[in-house]
């Protein structure tokens, strides 16, 4: 028999938006709909596909919600502050004595009052933390470790800590900067990575593809996604830079965010022929794209290990691609990278060690890297995530019947 009580998803992100935070939340409500009643809070409206409703889907209902471009600091703090106070008081509406709500860390605000209003309600709370602030505004210098703001964000993490009853870490590496806060134990910590969304089989490099067969270099070094305050463009315009008189190396270079702006102005300023940029790639064909390189780069600023854990890692790794990391050693992607010999991981700040590293792959020929990234992919299975996530909620719906018996 299930236990009582409903399960209340809290995201901003959720389709139609096509971001990946959004395919995840949907991907874990519609799990959890197929064995209980879920309710989904989104701040973005619009018509779901036919795979997000009808029966044994999750009902749900829109918060109104103005998304402000990330450049846009002080704009998209009042918006986020807004949205979380909206989904504060839809929250007190929708849960029950015995309910459960899980939430992500975006926007940042949001697992406040998410936190606040279960335990107000006498209902259990869950927060996937994809990112760990004020750690992560701190690492990308927007925020002094000691400042009035920093402080206070810290206390705050320290109640809502000791509010929340399960924290689900992407990362091996959360553990330490999560048991620093006050308010924080390792009982609550659950370790369940995300996935890849590509069937993991190996994906041989053709020179018919279509983002590869304009490119006369031997070797594709390529770099996907969006590029936030966590990201280092400019060590991998500076390695291109390094690499330009090799003319069998060349950078194609895709994305969005504050990071990929930056790229298009040192481009435009040193105009280098090794590198080529290309816009957003869309998901019909992100697989061709992720196919088109030989290396895929993912460079992290210092200090991200913990904070931050790169959703697109599991792709690039389902593709059969060896990666270069520019990151700490500890940090959860390269601990994958050094235990199953995946790539190479780079200090960051380096772009000559990081050059070195894409010389050294170019003349690699360690053909089974691509078997062991395939096989490794397989393991970042969604089914085992989603089976993951639905023992941590059952664990909470159960432990709420039991305290409502007392």
């Amino acid at each position: 028999m299930q236990p009582r009580g409903k399960i209340v998803v809290a995201s901003q992100h959720y389709p139609p938006d096509t971001s990946t935070t959004a395919a995840i939340m949907a991907e874990i409500a519609c799990r959890l709909a197929a064995e209980h009643e879920v309710v989904v809070l989104s701040g973005w409206p619009g018509a779901l596909s036919d795979l997000q409703t009808g029966p044994g889907k999750p009902r749900v209902i829109a918060i109104k919600n103005r998304m402000a471009g990330k450049a846009a600091l002080v704009r998209r703090g009042v918006s986020e502050l807004l949205f979380a106070a909206r989904t504060f008081f839809a929250l007190l509406h929708e849960l029950k004595a015995g309910d459960v709500v899980l939430t992500v860390t975006a926007p940042f605000m949001l697992p406040y009052a998410v936190a606040a209003a279960a335990r107000l309600k006498g209902a259990r709370s869950a927060l996937i933390m994809h990112d760990l602030f004020p750690d992560v505004l701190v690492m990308a210098g927007l925020l002094k470790p000691g400042s009035f703001v920093t402080r206070t964000m810290r206390a705050a993490n320290g109640l809502m800590f000791r509010a929340l009853n399960a924290v689900i870490t992407i990362g091996r590496d959360a553990e330490r900067p999560l048991l620093s806060y006050a308010g924080m134990t390792r009982n609550k910590i659950r370790f369940i990575p995300n996935w890849a969304t590509l069937v993991p089989a190996p994906r041989p490099v053709d020179s018919d593809n279509p983002f590869r067969k304009a490119l006369s270099a031997r070797f594709i070094v390529g770099l996907s996604g969006n590029l936030g305050f966590t990201h280092d463009p400019e060590i991998v315009f500076e390695a291109a830079r390094l690499l330009k008189d090799e003319a069998d190396i060349h950078f194609l270079l895709s994305g969005w965010g504050i990071g990929f702006e930056r790229l298009k102005q040192l481009q435009a300023a040193a105009n280098l022929r090794n590198v080529s940029l290309v816009g957003r790639v869309e998901d019909a064909e992100l697989e061709a794209f992720l196919a088109s390189a030989d290396l895929w780069i993912i460079p992290y600023r210092k200090d991200v290990a913990g904070v931050s854990v790169p959703s697109r890692f599991y792709n690039l790794l389902a593709v059969g691609r060896p990666v270069v990391l520019v990151s700490e050693p500890e940090s959860e992607a390269a601990l994958t990278v050094v235990e199953n010999g995946l790539g190479w991981v780079v200090t960051p700040g380096r772009p000559d060690r990081l050059a070195a590293a894409i010389r050294a792959a170019s003349r690699s020929n360690d053909d089974a890297m691509t078997e062991r990234a395939v096989r490794t992919a397989l393991r970042f299975d969604r089914t085992t995530a989603m089976n993951a996530y639905a023992r941590v909620i059952d664990e909470l719906l159960h432990t709420a019947n039991l305290s409502e018996q007392r």
